[in-house]
């Protein structure tokens, strides 16, 4: 079966089960890791973040309805030329290849996730709601004390960073205490407000800011100096632009 008729036989099935389940967060507070340990925790009041990421399927039935978010129509404000390249040319355009239906879609800008989320009356997480979820180990709600916690994470965004990295389907990690899964050990995924969590818009106001927040010596004031893995996400997201497409980029939704 081609790429092309495998995702019209499951069109409406996909339509159906987007994201997997849409499972209830119950929210609380915490205290981002790009804030001082004197800083006031941040509230994270109840919302749904979707079980799985998005997958290749999944975004070949927005496109169906969207095709000017296809590759080779988007409009290059919206998107670099890496936009959906690891997909194959087929006869109507571009399609995932048959093995890859159940992947994550990856080598998507900000602008398209947040289009597709729209388009199932959801949107993109936000910073604090993603990393609320993402502190969950298998059985608490913060597991970041937990041994090894940090050290899974790291050892997965060292593989993620390699060019023979490959990805899997969804689904294939545990769920964590909230039923989500993928958190971790999958791919970077797109949050709603990725670039205003470290600057404030003027950017040489910021770069003090910035460099306080990386540098060795600064990051002492942080909650939790040896939160490495958090560390990393804050610095990939700040390196983003809202056109950029990575291989190891996706994202899931909330509501």
């Amino acid at each position: 079966m081609t790429a092309a008729s495998a995702i019209t036989a499951t069109f409406a099935t996909t339509q159906a089960h987007a994201g997997g389940k849409n499972l209830a967060i119950s929210g609380g507070v915490y205290r981002p890791l790009y804030l001082s340990k004197d800083s006031p925790k941040v509230t994270v009041k109840p919302f749904k973040m979707d079980e799985l990421p998005v997958t290749n399927k999944e975004f070949v039935a927005f496109l169906q309805k969207n095709p000017n978010f296809a590759r080779g129509k988007i409009a290059p404000i919206f998107a670099d030329t890496g936009y959906l390249k690891h997909w194959q040319k087929t006869a109507n355009g571009f399609a995932p290849k048959t093995a890859d239906l159940n992947k994550p879609v990856t080598n998507v800008s900000w602008y398209a996730a947040n289009q597709y989320c729209k388009s199932q009356g959801k949107r993109l997480p936000t910073v604090e709601q993603w990393e609320f979820v993402a502190r969950a180990s298998a059985t608490r709600k913060d597991g970041s004390a937990e041994p090894n916690y940090n050290q899974k994470i790291l050892d997965w965004y060292s593989r993620s960073s390699g060019s023979d990295y490959r990805l899997s389907d969804v689904g294939q990690t545990p769920a964590n205490y909230w039923g989500v899964k993928d958190m971790h050990g999958l791919i970077w995924e797109w949050n709603e407000n990725f670039n205003n969590t470290l600057v404030s818009g003027e950017s040489r106001a910021d770069s003090q800011l910035n460099q306080s927040m990386f540098c060795g010596s600064g990051s002492a004031g942080a909650p939790d100096p040896s939160d490495y893995a958090a560390f990393m996400r804050y610095a990939f997201r700040s390196s983003l632009n809202a056109k950029y497409t990575v291989g190891s980029l996706g994202f899931r939704c909330v509501s």
